[in-house]
């Protein structure tokens, strides 16, 4: 792993001169984000060495690099997910590649599914927490010291600074968040009502097939991290009932304006 990572990151490197602070992973529905950028330089993931390939509907599969003001951003348009057939090496595999290229801060995004009375489609939910319910860990196996500690301390996998800072901004630009627990699950069925509800009774607000296996990578690399998640559908009789992989996209697609102000601020600002 550490080899792949560093011929990688030597390959990028020769490619552009270019230290991001930020790295960005972009959700379903939220790929549009690098528009709040002045791009430099984008690397399609199917040009980059030992890159796996997205291949879910709303991921566009590229390495965006670029400037929001004075800070230097890389942005993942497109994630990849246990469900599509990769390991969770492979999964987590570009947050240890953005770590090597300089990246300090990592900001994840999803879309998700709500099971907080309180929620509703188009919620936004800034992440304080989250439950690890996929059936394999990106830090199985033997341990590599140059990455980080055998043990990682999870008691903060989501920075409460940035967390602060975050609810103060979203404040300030009048966007209404909530703050949750996300659970992930390995999909890519949607959840079905009893699941919802096992969801909720384990004290998550919001669920989804992401996000958790990056965190814990990023972490175990001490990079301060920081989650959004939008709501896309409500674990109830009504929303999935009808629910797809369209309705989610569009209703992230809402949303959007508002997470792409609320996270550039923060790039911004923190």
């Amino acid at each position: 792993m550490w080899e792949q990572v560093q011929e990688t990151v030597s390959f990028i490197q020769n490619k552009i001169n270019f230290t991001p602070e930020y790295g960005v992973i972009l959700g379903s529905g939220l790929g549009s984000f690098t528009e709040e950028m002045e791009i430099v330089y984008t690397l399609p993931y199917n040009e980059i060495p030992n890159f796996p390939v997205s291949t879910v509907q709303g991921h566009k599969g590229a390495l965006v690099f670029g400037t929001i003001g004075d800070k230097k951003v890389v942005a993942m348009q497109g994630r990849f997910h246990f469900y599509e057939g990769y390991s969770m090496k492979e999964v987590t595999f570009p947050v240890r590649v953005m770590k090597y290229l300089g990246m300090t801060k990592l900001i994840v995004s999803n879309a998700s599914g709500g099971v907080n009375s309180d929620y509703q489609v188009g919620s936004i939910v800034v992440l304080k927490d989250h439950i690890n319910f996929l059936p394999e860990h990106p830090l199985r196996g033997k341990n590599d010291e140059r990455f980080g500690p055998r043990f990682v301390n999870m008691s903060e996998p989501y920075s409460r600074k940035m967390i602060a800072h975050a609810s103060a901004l979203a404040v300030d630009l009048g966007i209404s968040i909530n703050l949750g627990i996300y659970l992930g699950l390995q999909g890519p069925t949607f959840e079905t009502l009893a699941e919802y509800k096992m969801v909720k009774i384990l004290g998550a607000d919001c669920v989804g097939m992401s996000t958790v296996p990056e965190v814990i990578v990023a972490r175990h690399m001490d990079v301060e991290t920081f989650g959004i998640s939008v709501i896309t559908d409500m674990g109830d009789a009504a929303s999935i009932d009808t629910i797809s992989h369209d309705e989610v996209l569009e209703a992230a697609k809402g949303a959007e304006p508002k997470v792409r102000q609320l996270i550039r601020e923060l790039v911004l600002t923190y």
